[in-house]
This record gives C-alpha cells, sequence and structure tokens, in this order.
C-alpha cells in the first residue's frame, strides 16, 4: 500500500495541478519503494553533481510524475535527514551500520556519512572508552600502525599489512617484502610509506591492490643500502629519516608529496671513530605546522646511558633553529603539541613527565616537571618503553598498560617572566577509560584517526579502538 506524506506548508499540493507545481516550485516529490517523500532540490543538489541525489533533482524537474527508486524507504529517510542536517538521525542506531554504508554508496553519498560518523572534530578526550577490538591474522603483534584523518588503518604485523576502511567493517591483508614493518605513515587512504631498519629503502605501498609504486632512497657516501629509522609529513613534503647499512652516516631527505621527487637533503651527519653522539640518526619526525619546522628526535644507549637530541629544522634553508642536547634523564619518547605550543617527554630513567615551552625554547634547561619530580631508584629506567603522542590540547603518555591524560589547566592571572613568557603553566593528570578499560598488557602504539584513538599491546594480535560512546553506532 503506498504512504503518502501529510500536506504541510512545504509540500502543500498547488490549486491549479501538480503540473503547474512543477514548473514553478522548488519541492521535489520522489517514490522510493512506494513510499512519498518531499524535500527542496537545493537539499538535494547538496549532494554533489556526481551524486545519484543530484540526477533526481534535474528528474523530478522534467517529470510529470514523481521519479521511482526502488529501494528501502526506511534507509533513504535517513540519508535524506543526513543531507538536511549533516548529522544522523537518533533513530539510525536502529538499523544496521553496512546497511547504510551500501545505500550511501548508492547514492554516492558515503562522504556525508562518513562525514557524520567519523569526523575528527566529533573527537573527546576527556569521554573515550574501549569500544572494539580489531583483530589480526597471524601470530605476529603489531610493529606499526598509521591512521588517515577519517579513520582508516593501516596496520602492520609481521611482513603484513592489514587495513581497516574508516567504517572499520571493511579488512584487507597485504604481504610486503619486510620482515617486520618498523616506520609507517598514510599518505592516503590507499598509499603508505612503510620502511624497516634491516631493510634498505622506503618503499611507497598501493595497498589496496598490495604492490610497490615506488622505492625512495638515499645515496650514501659509502655507497651501501640505507634503512629507513623514522618517516614524518607535512601538507606539502614527506620526510624520511634513513641510517647507511654500516651505521656510520645518516641523513634526512624531503620529498615532494604528491611526485615524491627529492627536494631537500638536511641532517647529514658522519660518524668519525667512536664518537657516535655526534650523529645519533632521527628515530621520530614531527611537523610543527604552527611554526613551519621539523622536529626529528632521536636517543642512543651507551656506556654512560642514554644520550639524545631534539633539533628543530628549517626544512627548506636546511639550518638548525633550536637543539636540545639529552644526556640527565633523556627522553624515552617525545611529541610535540602545536595547540599547547610546548614539547612534552617521557624521562627514560625516572619515568617522569615533563614539558617545554617553545616560546621560551632557548634557555640552557627548558625542561619543567608535570607534577612531582621523580628519582630514579635502584637505577632502574621507570619510562623505558613508555609512548607519548598529542592530538588535539591534549597529551597521551602510556605507562604499562594503562594512559595517562594531561591536559593544561587555563589559570584566570598568570605572572609574566621577565621575557615575557608566562609563568607557572599547570597540566593535570587524568587516567582516561573506564575501570573494566583499564590495565593489560604493555602499549606499543599509540595513534589517532577520525573521531578514534587506536592502541597496540605487547603480544596481543589485536588492535583496540577508543571512542567516545555517545558517536558510537
Amino acid at each position: 500500500m503506498l504512504k503518502f506524506m501529510p500536506p504541510s506548508a512545504e509540500s502543500a499540493l498547488p490549486r491549479n495541478g501538480f503540473k503547474k507545481m512543477k514548473s514553478e516550485s522548488n519541492i521535489a516529490t520522489i517514490d522510493v519503494g512506494g513510499q512519498l517523500f518531499q524535500t527542496t532540490k537545493q537539499t538535494l543538489n547538496l549532494a554533489g553533481p556526481d551524486s545519484l541525489f543530484s540526477r533526481i533533482s534535474e528528474s523530478a524537474s522534467a517529470r510529470l510524475a514523481p521519479p521511482f527508486i526502488d529501494r528501502d524507504p526506511e534507509l533513504f529517510s535517513i540519508l535524506l535527514s543526513l543531507l538536511r542536517t549533516g548529522n544522523l538521525p537518533s533513530k539510525a542506531k536502529a538499523l544496521d551500520l553496512q546497511d547504510l554504508i551500501f545505500e550511501s554508496q548508492f547514492y554516492g553519498i558515503e562522504t556525508f556519512l562518513m562525514n557524520s560518523l567519523s569526523n575528527p572534530s566529533h573527537f573527546d578526550a576527556f569521554n573515550l572508552e574501549k569500544s572494539l577490538i580489531l583483530p589480526l591474522n597471524g601470530r605476529d603483534s603489531p610493529s606499526a600502525i598509521a591512521t588517515t584523518p577519517f579513520g582508516s588503518v593501516h596496520v602492520a604485523h609481521g611482513s603484513k599489512i592489514t587495513s581497516f576502511d574508516w567504517s572499520l567493517r571493511k579488512k584487507s591483508t597485504i604481504l610486503t617484502q619486510f620482515t617486520a614493518v618498523d616506520s609507517m605513515l598514510a599518505i592516503s587512504p590507499r598509499l603508505a610509506a612503510v620502511g624497516a631498519t634491516d631493510f634498505s629503502g622506503l618503499q611507497i605501498i598501493d595497498l589496496e591492490n598490495g604492490f610497490v609504486k615506488e622505492t625512495l632512497n638515499w645515496e650514501n657516501v659509502t655507497k651501501t643500502g640505507s634503512t629507513v629509522q623514522g618517516i614524518g609529513s607535512s601538507p606539502e613534503f614527506l620526510f624520511a629519516s634513513f641510517e647507511s647499512a654500516r651505521r656510520n652516516s645518516n641523513s634526512i631527505m624531503v620529498y615532494d608529496l604528491n611526485s615524491l621527487s627529492p627536494v631537500n637533503e638536511i641532517g647529514h651527519y658522519e660518524i668519525y671513530g667512536a664518537e657516535i653522539n655526534s650523529a645519533i640518526p632521527a628515530t621520530k619526525l614531527n611537523w610543527v605546522s604552527g611554526y613551519g619546522l621539523l622536529m626529528a628526535s632521536g636517543s642512543h644507549s651507551g656506556p654512560s646511558g642514554v644520550l639524545g637530541n631534539i633539533k628543530f629544522w628549517d626544512t627548506r634553508s636546511g639550518n638548525v633553529v633550536w637543539e636540545i642536547k639529552e644526556n640527565v634523564d633523556c627522553f624515552s619518547d617525545v611529541t610535540v603539541s602545536d595547540n599547547l605550543s610546548a614539547i612534552f617527554k617521557v624521562g627514560v630513567n625516572t619515568g617522569g613527565m615533563f614539558f617545554a615551552d617553545l616560546r621560551n625554547i632557548g634557555a640552557e634547561n627548558p625542561w619543567v616537571p608535570l607534577g612531582e619530580r621523580k628519582k630514579v631508584v635502584n637505577g632502574k629506567k621507570e619510562g623505558s618503553g613508555c609512548k607519548i603522542e598529542s592530538h588535539g590540547s591534549q597529551v597521551f603518555c602510556s605507562k604499562g598498560g594503562n594512559i595517562e591524560l594531561w591536559s593544561e589547566v587555563v589559570v584566570g592571572s598568570k605572572k609574566s617572566s621577565k621575557n615575557g613568557m608566562e609563568d607557572d603553566r599547570l597540566f593535570r593528570k587524568n587516567l582516561m577509560g573506564r575501570m573494566k578499560d583499564m590495565g593489560g598488557s604493555r602499549i606499543t602504539n599509540i595513534a589517532f584517526g577520525g573521531n578514534k584513538m587506536f592502541m597496540t599491546r605487547k603480544d596481543q594480535q589485536t588492535v583496540e579502538v577508543w571512542q567516545n560512546s555517545a558517536r558510537g553506532f
């Protein structure tokens, strides 16, 4: 039986007939699976010129009878509401997500659905809960993960890379030439830059079709192979930290992100004699967009303990703008936050958290402890294996199987030091997640994509997905 929409001020037919309404009205009437829907042509055209909705709008103008679509009217109703408001209505939770995905693909508006369900602006650090476990095939634990802005994720485990689409429902796995992947960065939903510390060259892999699109190499003085120590990117460039196979030289190469052609080489160092500390390769590369600089950090464990350095590079001139030498409680891991204008590290010896204000980076000792200053106990490296990442205005630091969430507390009035910088910035720590989500094996990777946080754990062949429960489907 046909179901008709009740008349309203927007949808009522004019007295002089349907034909005149068609020529003058902005209202489009559509028959979906025997049920009539009315909306405006502007709403339909929001879907874009290549979508079925746009073609429906044109068809509704040219026909006397409403265009008929042999599809599910209930799903159409949900997608029409998505077009109108940009958000899914609450009744959508009663439907299967995969059905909505298939239907959105049919109408050509999957991007709208993705934007509603996995928008980065919906990330809420204080309401994250463990919502999903993604299983991986095989016995290997994840060694690296890479995410895209709208939540698709690639996971390296052993010689394989498993990819999950933005909905985390579609899964595919490819086999690589690597024994194990150490560094991976998503260039697009289907392309990734992949490297290892025991395999020469940076490979650009098409993850959808499973082949190496291109291999980028660094030609060092000794003419030996060059292994990848770290990968980073900016909106324009791809960065790769290389070390020669003989481990006596290293460099950071800058490539155009679109053409993958080399643009510049920075930080080329050679090791002479026993002076290994003079040429520590960068193992982590972070782009600092607010300053237009590349932060390159690396550390080395030797007889005198763990030493390291953090350098901020102007990638165009090839000059070091700032440098921090780490010889007292060197970082186990380090990150930088544009939003907070600060660097954060976890000390390898004490396990304590520290920050350095980027606006006061030239100080002799820029590090300020967060919370109480910790002491080394029995020579144990309390921070060994800890991971730290920033996202938005929060900093996430793993301690064993838990994550500490650090955020800055806005103080009503702040004192200014002689150099004009604000003194006594205050950061507060929160344990993240519900009690039942806490604990577990040591966390080995933390990454963010869309409105989700992803993490992996030692000896676990899975990926944990954390998101705001109110946004879950």
